[in-house]
């Protein structure tokens, strides 16, 4: 009978150990995950299918998923421009000129002086949840009637890091107040754009806190009942 008891106390104390320790394991893995930064269209980059026949921007997006703070990055040429916008008529009919300064934003124009292309780099920040929608409105909408265009479904994630924290003071990414001149830069690189994943750092430590604590107290248990288990050598 005693060694029956013993054996099921035992059995117990062995049970409460690994429920504690898949308890530690569940706990680290429901750390948050990192912003993302996405090359828009892989190897290909972002350009039509008149000079890249095999480009399918949505079926790469279709593909992803999208949070607020992640950055698209795309590699192109001055030839082709990056259009974001949140309005879905300016999609639709791949026109900038008639778009409202607030609902859709030119992150890197076609240089018209240009006598031959050459390679630019955009990162674009994902800024606010719900559709997106990003085309080249170049030569009439030629280029994004040639599949130069795409949509997104951006979810909240994480939230902005306070670096991308829209400020009412700051100038739009297309007015002629950013950066200093008067035409649109080749590349507009945020400030955070050399780390972005970096500013996870931060919100990670907030965020974390809670599960650090939580995990010190189980570590601690759980070596509690490994020191009980050697003293009753179980």
């Amino acid at each position: 009978m005693g060694q029956s008891s013993g054996y099921n106390y035992s059995t117990s104390v062995l049970q409460l150990i690994t429920i504690v320790s898949c308890l530690v394991v569940l706990s680290c893995s429901g750390s948050v995950s990192a912003y993302n930064n996405y090359t828009v269209g892989g190897s290909l980059g972002w350009f039509d299918a008149l000079e890249k026949p095999d480009v399918n921007y949505q079926k790469w997006a279709d593909s992803k998923n999208f949070s607020l703070g992640d950055f698209l990055i795309f590699n192109t040429d001055n030839n082709h421009s990056v259009i974001q916008t949140y309005n879905f008529t300016t999609y639709k009919f791949c026109d900038y000129d008639d778009a409202l300064q607030n609902d859709t934003i030119e992150w890197s124009a076609t240089d018209p002086s240009s006598t031959a292309p050459h390679p630019i780099s955009v990162a674009v920040p994902l800024l606010k949840e719900g559709m997106n929608y990003f085309f080249s409105s170049d030569y009439d909408g030629e280029q994004c009637n040639n599949g130069q265009h795409f949509k997104i479904n951006v979810t909240h994630g994480q939230g902005l890091p306070k670096s991308l924290d829209p400020s009412d003071d700051a100038p739009a990414p297309n007015s002629p107040d950013y950066r200093g001149d008067d035409s649109a830069p080749e590349t507009i690189v945020p400030a955070n754009f050399n780390h972005p994943i970096e500013e996870e750092s931060d919100k990670d430590e907030a965020s974390g806190s809670g599960s650090v604590y939580f995990n010190t107290k189980l570590y601690g248990l759980l070596i509690f009942l490994q020191i009980v288990c050697i003293f009753f050598k179980i």
